[in-house]
């Protein structure tokens, strides 16, 4: 039977933002393919979360938060969940978002210069909006099919331009070493890759296309090839990025400009091509998630017509557009969103690791003993992250 692609690859194309490639082309940079295993280990992590999060919405039919909602008994420390829950997605995809829409900014910048640069954000967010309030669930299903779609082209194509040694990309995928100084850089790529948005974006999803157990098969094969294609893409600019000499380039669209004069103009216009579609999936699955979180946890009824719903969405919209569009420096309020998602990723893994182990939730379709022993090493690998981006932030702030 013909394998059934539907919310995994909205929680791909969430991940593939322009943070997740500026992360990814750092790291080809400064350290060529040595770090490649970092990457897969990422996807490995993130099949395995989101997988129990689609179960976990597949079976009870509820949103993450609105699971939590029902589960946490004590009222004060369920009100403190549920506060910290909506302030690190609500808040920080607000903030976010910024970076969503600069990043396909970026790639129209490469097709038609900088003289227009003002409205760049406004079209994008025009095309976010509409996206986002004519389209059903199917709809935006069949156009992130075809924007991935573009992305994974466009990334591969510029990865193979460069005539990479596969001796090597073997080498860092499958023996993992830490060169001197790339230890954050490891952070950033398991960071960008395991997102905590994403298990609220993917439970809630489920729901849309599938409403009993009989679709756990498809909703497996689902994730399992929706992530590992973002996580091809991921690696292909690492390895793009490895083929620059110098160690120089800060950002994305230096990759493009390295890569032109060494591979001509195509590998720059299929890296803009690229940087468009991750911005422009990025900048509607940010909202998208953030009004899933808020409608579970205030009671809204089900659906994305719902008007709170879209006043969510529309909020975290405008607040990207308008932060590019006004020049307000954002620094503060994406300080505490990483703060916040840096707090939020243990503690939705201890979470989801309890729930998806409760036999009064999951029935016969809670955790095996080999997915609690994947899960519990996820979990230490979170909880190290969440405290490496504290300390990373709280270092950049002194």
């Amino acid at each position: 039977m013909r394998t059934k692609i539907g919310p995994g690859i909205l929680v791909a194309a969430a991940f593939i933002g322009p943070g997740t490639v500026t992360a990814c082309t750092l790291a080809g940079v400064k350290f060529g393919t040595a770090l490649l295993w970092a990457m897969l280990l990422s996807i490995v992590a993130t099949v395995v979360l989101q997988e129990m999060a689609a179960r976990l919405g597949i079976i009870t039919q509820k949103g993450l938060a609105g699971v939590l909602k029902t589960e946490l008994t004590i009222p004060w420390f369920r009100s403190l969940a549920l506060l910290v829950v909506l302030s690190a997605i609500v808040i920080g995809n607000a903030a976010y978002e910024a970076g969503n829409i600069g990043g396909a900014t970026l790639g129209l910048e490469v097709f038609f210069g900088q003289g227009y640069r003002q409205f760049y954000p406004w079209i994008i967010g025009l095309v976010a909006f509409v996206l986002l309030y004519l389209s059903s669930y199917k709809a935006l299903e069949k156009v992130f099919v075809i924007l991935v779609g573009i992305m994974s082209v466009s990334f591969l194509t510029t990865a193979i331009i460069t005539g990479p040694d596969i001796k090597k990309v073997a080498q860092g995928l499958f023996m993992p070493e830490v060169p001197e100084g790339s230890l954050l850089t490891i952070i950033a790529l398991v960071g960008t890759t395991v997102v905590p948005y994403n298990l609220f974006l993917h439970a809630s999803l489920v729901r849309e296309k599938w409403n009993s157990a009989a679709g756990l098969s498809d909703a497996r094969k689902d994730t399992l090839i929706s992530v590992f294609l973002g996580g091809l893409v991921s690696m292909a600019i690492i390895v793009s990025a490895a083929a620059i000499p110098g160690d120089q380039l800060e950002s994305v669209m230096d990759l493009a400009r390295g890569l032109e004069p060494l591979y001509g103009d195509a590998a720059k216009y299929f890296m803009g091509v690229g940087l468009f579609a991750a911005g422009v999936t990025s900048a509607i699955t940010a909202p998208l998630a953030a009004a899933y979180v808020a409608g579970s946890v205030f009671g809204w009824e089900k659906g994305t017509k719902h008007f709170k719903f879209r006043l969510v969405w529309i909020l975290v919209l405008i607040s990207g557009v308008s932060v590019l569009s006004f020049d307000i420096n954002p620094i503060q309020v994406i300080k505490f969103a990483q703060v916040a998602n840096g707090i939020l990723l243990p503690f939705i893994a201890v979470f989801l690791v309890w729930m998806v182990n409760k036999k009064g939730i999951m029935g016969n379709y809670k955790n095996d003993i080999w997915q609690n022993i994947l899960a519990i090493t996820i979990l230490l690998l979170a909880t190290v992250l969440g405290l490496k981006s504290l300390v990373q932030v709280f270092g950049i702030l002194q």
